[in-house]
């Protein structure tokens, strides 16, 4: 069983990567991938050809999971005093 250190709903910080220093919700939690979705965090642009004849293309923004090594713990309580 892989247990994780966070779970949903938990406030995260980024440790490493394009999005060091953020802190954000975590959204969902993949432990068997060892990943987990942080609000705002890992936003990667698709984009999306038209589907049907007349509809416009466009360009999405979507959440992608980062590596759960890459968040730590954000410690609410030292926030309330």
């Amino acid at each position: 069983m892989n247990t994780l250190h966070v779970k949903k709903g938990d406030t995260v910080t980024v440790l490493a990567g394009n999005d060091k220093g953020k802190t954000g919700k975590v959204v969902a939690v993949f432990p068997k991938l060892g990943k987990v979705i942080v609000e705002g965090v890992g936003m990667r642009t698709k984009h999306q050809k038209p589907r049907r004849a007349g509809q416009a293309g466009q360009i999405i923004e979507k959440q992608s999971p980062i590596a759960v090594s890459k968040v730590a713990l954000k410690d609410n309580k030292k926030k309330a005093k």
